[in-house]
């Protein structure tokens, strides 16, 4: 069998970011062409074996050829599977040799520097309606976003596609009567390891690429697939080298927002402590960063920089995503994991973890305007089984919430599983919040009825000055692969929101 593609892994170990080198030179090829790759560490051959088993790409041949000079190591691998070997040949497809990225990827840039804006951003109106991040995406688009992962089209053609993807977006948070828009995250494949693919320090790859590095993989798998996590789509970022803002992370977001709409917008990024569990995977950052602390303080570096030019360029809002932690006061370590897409790395006892959180918070968040700074934290949101999502109140977390200098806390309290708003009567005065009052996860629609309710008691425990936002829980679709609800649906739920806000104004 000739191979459509070679590449030398050298001396490089599994551990040592061969796999995501594997993963790169694949991504280009079509399902049942074949890779040949060439190593001379000996220990491949017992860790490529496991990996393509777990992956799903079948390992073909391997021989070892022996010279003088050395021990060479040569596998085989087809993407996907022997059976989509022979599917690609009975299609009469004429292999083609590929041209493939080499070690060094670099990532292009299509963003063009905007001018600042530092004298007029519009303002949030009385009780903003907004939505918290994702919005559901094309499927056409959810496809150009895998060939692109893939390096199979150019990050100008994803980019084109994805500028139609927001402004469907924008119409449709128009038609709901929402008061601040985003993109809805449509050039994101996650709402934190888009990360990944923006700077050239790092690498998305999948899930499914991690399952050599944890204690079970089979059991990681498995826990995966209940929580209706697809591995092999998820991706994950990865460090090649030290953390650098090489290019902004969502300015680009921005810039594009700013060409179709004049009213105020709201950019999430994630939040220090979710990218520094995120990022600090042992076998993966280690080779980088030896200690998680070293890196935390290359993402504050990174995240206070995007966080100055989004203020410049005039986002009325950036919101900081750390659904993490709750994963750090909620999740029960007797039971099956929980996956939030940056719980994957270890932690430290709870006191430990909540105190490594609030410093890195502050250091991130420290002299910026406060006015202009939102927290988002919920319970997870993968999944339309709630009984797979965290469930507790805030209590644990209204110490840290009150050290953090943001001006808005943006909290889920539309399912029992969040607890009482009650908890939270301790916050600084200045502190204001956003209720999060419709489920993401859910198909049907709140009443407006309901919804009042919910506001009215938030009234009567904070008063109505404190009250500056609704919205939803969480995303609609976190994974770009596996929404928790459709754009219609999304809509509504944005408009039932609209409604009762309008009612109270």
């Amino acid at each position: 069998m000739i191979p459509d593609a070679s590449f030398d892994g050298g001396d490089l170990d599994c551990g040592n970011g061969l796999l995501i080198l594997i993963r790169q030179q694949l991504g280009p090829l079509e399902r049942g062409q074949l890779l040949h790759l060439r190593s001379t560490e000996k220990s491949v051959a017992e860790d490529l074996p496991s990996w393509s088993r777990l992956t799903g790409n079948d390992l073909l041949e391997y021989r070892t050829e022996v010279t003088s000079l050395e021990t060479v190591h040569h596998f085989l691998v087809v993407k996907g599977t022997l059976a989509e070997r022979q599917v690609f040949l009975e299609g009469k497809v004429a292999p083609k040799r590929q041209k493939l990225p080499g070690v060094v990827n670099p990532v292009g840039d299509r963003f063009v520097p905007l001018p600042r804006r530092d004298q007029w951003v519009p303002e949030l109106p009385k009780l903003a309606v907004f939505g918290i991040g994702s919005m559901p995406r094309p499927a056409w688009l959810l496809r150009m976003l895998h060939e692109k992962l893939e390096g199979r089209i150019t990050e100008e053609e994803f980019e084109n596609a994805a500028d139609d993807a927001v402004r469907l977006v924008v119409s449709s948070q128009d038609r709901a009567g929402v008061d601040v828009l985003s993109d809805g995250e449509q050039r994101r494949d996650t709402y934190s390891g888009f990360v990944g693919g923006r700077l050239s320090c790092c690498r998305l790859i999948p899930v499914s690429d991690l399952l050599p590095y944890v204690d079970d993989p089979d059991k990681f798998k498995a826990e995966l697939s209940q929580l209706d996590v697809p591995a092999e789509k998820v991706h994950h970022p990865a460090l090649l080298g030290p953390l650098v803002r090489n290019r902004p992370l969502a300015l680009q977001e921005l810039a594009f927002l700013r060409t179709v709409t004049d009213r105020p917008i709201k950019v999430a990024l994630p939040g220090p402590y979710l990218l520094t569990r995120t990022l600090f995977l042992e076998c993966l950052s280690e080779k980088v960063y030896k200690e998680r602390e070293a890196l935390a303080a290359d993402v504050i570096r990174l995240l206070r920089a995007e966080i100055e030019d989004l203020l410049a360029h005039g986002a009325t809002l950036v919101q900081i995503d750390e659904p993490v932690l709750t994963e750090v006061v909620l999740a029960q370590p007797k039971k099956r994991r929980s996956f939030m897409c940056g719980a994957l790395s270890g932690r430290l006892p709870k006191e430990e973890e909540l105190e490594f959180a609030r410093s890195i918070l502050v250091q991130t968040l420290a002299g910026f305007p406060r006015e202009r700074l939102a927290i988002h934290v919920c319970r997870g949101n993968w999944s339309r089984d709630e009984s797979v999502a965290l469930s507790g109140d805030y209590e644990p977390l209204v110490e840290l919430f009150s050290k953090v200098p943001v001006g808005m806390l943006l909290l889920e309290f539309s399912t029992p599983r969040a607890g009482e708003m009650k908890v939270l009567r301790d916050l600084p005065k200045q502190t204001k919040l956003g209720l999060g009052l419709v489920n993401p996860k859910t198909m049907e629609i709140e009443s407006e009825s309901a919804i009042m309710k919910r506001v009215e008691e938030a009234f009567d425990l904070f008063g109505a000055d404190r009250v500056v936002a609704l919205h939803p829980d969480c995303g609609f679709a976190t994974f770009a692969d596996n929404p928790v609800s459709s754009l219609e649906v999304a809509r509504a739920k944005l408009e039932v929101l609209a409604c009762v806000a309008n009612r109270f104004r």
